[in-house]
């Protein structure tokens, strides 16, 4: 299985790299020239050594200083090849990495969400990151060593026949054996490697977490529990580490003890022979110079095929990522928000976040254009999972939703949500200008409009108190600003692109009572002939809704007017004087 699995994400990397052949080809040439000088050096080492020897009469220094040039330039011409060949295959490397990354991030901007609610965000960044910089090491080893190593074995082979052939059947039947104990290593430490992956994106997501939640740890005195959580997940990648790195460090001493005995042998064996008059000295110095090249290889190999083992568990986690079932295809057609009226209508909604599990059941909803209409609920009843069908951001089990008598379905999910402006409890800011940041609402707007807008949402004024006022840079998340005035600027946004419908989820909660007057002010001259859904907790902001939808167990049990539903003294009332008793 693990063979299947390890076959098919080679097979995918192949498909990556097709598009770089040309440096491929490059890579394939330099390595060949670079083997080519290297593997003359010992010919020419040889024969300088039969110059020097006593043999010979009397030394020919002239030659002698030949053949050491040559040997020099060998030398030069090999080392700058190689030096090509690495920046080809670094190149190389990146740019396919580079490439998996950015298919990896418009995978995440095409799952489901229901897939990233499911899996912890560090993991995600783990490998995307980490995972990707680790296969990028294997993959960078595969071309800067794989390459030459073949060459250089096939070359010495070459040289050595010509030289002895005896002596090289020797070599060539023992040597392999460096190989069989490579492989025997690294097929048990495939599934350590997998283990250490998966422990590192644990360590990388609790990092994440605990550092982005930092204030609510040291609120409820949380430190000793990080330290502990983190401290076991840390001992649990450090003893998978310890494993998996100690298993492929016995690679290398297991082929270097094979390759010295190869270069034992060819020593003792070759002397025999040039005793005997079958070779000449300076034949068995080169001959050695061969075996030792011809081992060297087998070393490398040995390391780059334990390398590449856990670059192949790195990739597979990311194509694993890449394999997830994306949403489905969009429509072809595209809306304008210009020409949206806000009609919207739920026919027999059902869904659930797990089978097992029902949520909302026949779900029946009609909202006309310009309607206000408030949820309310506890906790639980639905209201959040409504405003997610809405958006598409999940799909319905069964039934339709419509606006303007089109399924949302057959809308593109970006011209759908266009047609919304929605503010959240939650904040959402990114590093940039407040500028930017308002203008994110509609990227296209003068700074008339940006500023327009601020004023409507009642933000210019604290920021024109700002040190670079509209263009002060502020820190992910809006660092920097304080929970109010975060708020703002997301309603801020919502101001300046006037969308046909809104969807409001308790967006004054953040804001003084003052500023939460003239906000609801505000958004009553902005709802005004636009269709507003809006989630309430405090039902006082909501009196003035054309229809309340009173939600549970995923369910609208009652609808009416604020005082209408008050008469009918069921859920509603009971939740609205539960809510004032104290008052």
């Amino acid at each position: 299985m693990k063979n299947t699995s390890d076959k098919k994400t080679l097979s995918r990397l192949m498909k990556y790299t097709k598009k770089y052949l040309p440096f491929e080809a490059s890579v394939l040439l330099c390595a060949f020239v670079s083997v080519v000088f290297s593997l003359s050096i010992p010919v020419l080492t040889g024969q300088a050594v039969d110059l020097l020897t006593p043999g010979a009469g009397h030394v020919e220094m002239d030659k002698v200083l030949i053949a050491s040039a040559k040997v020099l330039a060998a030398a030069i011409i090999s080392a700058f090849f190689q030096y090509v060949m690495s920046r080809l295959g670094n190149r190389i490397t990146y740019s396919v990495v580079r490439d998996i990354r950015n298919d990896a991030m418009d995978k995440i901007q095409k799952l489901k969400i229901s897939y990233l609610d499911g899996h912890r965000t560090g993991d995600l960044l783990s490998r995307m990151i980490q995972d990707a910089d680790t296969f990028a090491d294997g993959l960078l080893m595969g071309f800067t060593q794989l390459f030459t190593g073949i060459m250089t074995i096939l070359g010495t082979l070459i040289f050595m026949v010509r030289l002895n052939p005896f002596i090289t059947l020797l070599v060539v039947c023992i040597t392999p054996l460096s190989l069989v104990v490579a492989r025997f290593i690294a097929s048990r430490t495939h599934s350590m490697f997998r283990i250490q992956s998966e422990a590192r994106g644990s360590l990388t997501e609790l990092t994440e977490e605990m550092i982005s939640s930092q204030k609510v740890v040291r609120l409820f005195g949380y430190e000793d529990e990080v330290r502990n959580s983190f401290n076991e997940t840390d001992i649990n990648l450090c003893n998978a580490s310890l494993k998996a790195v100690f298993a492929s460090s016995l690679v290398n001493p297991s082929t270097r003890f094979v390759n010295s005995c190869v270069y034992a042998l060819v020593g003792v064996g070759g002397a025999l022979y040039s005793i005997a008059g079958g070779i000449t000295v300076g034949g068995l110095t080169a001959f050695l110079g061969y075996a030792s090249q011809y081992t060297k290889p087998f070393n490398e190999i040995s390391g780059v095929v334990t390398e590449f083992q856990n670059a192949l568990v790195c990739a597979g986690r990311i194509f694993e990522l890449l394999d997830e079932e994306s949403i489905i295809e969009e429509s072809s057609e595209p809306v304008s928000k210009d020409s949206v009226t806000g009609n919207v209508r739920m026919e027999d909604v059902y869904f659930s976040y797990s089978p097992d599990k029902p949520l909302i059941e026949g779900l029946n909803v009609n909202a006309d254009s310009g309607m206000r209409v408030a949820i309310v609920g506890p906790t639980g009843c639905g209201k959040t999972t409504l405003i997610n069908l809405l958006m598409r951001f999940y799909e319905p089990v069964k039934g339709r939703i419509l606006v303007d008598d089109r399924d949302i379905r057959d809308l593109s999910r970006k011209d759908l949500r266009k047609c919304y402006g929605m503010v959240l409890q939650e904040t959402w800011l990114r590093s940039g200008s407040v500028r930017d940041n308002i203008r994110m609402g509609k990227p296209d707007a003068s700074d008339e409009e940006v500023i327009a807008a601020a004023k409507a949402s009642h933000a210019h004024d604290f920021i024109k108190r700002l040190e670079n006022g509209y263009d002060t840079v502020i820190g992910e998340e809006g660092e920097g600003l304080s929970q109010g005035q975060r708020q703002l600027l997301c309603i801020s946004r919502v101001m300046l692109a006037l969308p046909p419908m809104l969807i409001l989820d308790e967006a004054t909660s953040s804001i003084d009572t003052r500023t939460e007057l003239k906000i609801q002010s505000a958004f009553a001259r902005l709802m005004k002939g636009r269709t507003s859904f809006i989630v309430a907790h405090r039902l006082s902001t909501i009196k003035e809704a054309d229809v309340i939808l009173v939600m549970k167990d995923g369910h609208v049990i009652e609808q009416g007017r604020h005082d209408e539903l008050l008469k009918q003294r069921g859920f509603y009332s009971e939740l609205y004087y539960a809510q004032y008793s104290e008052v």
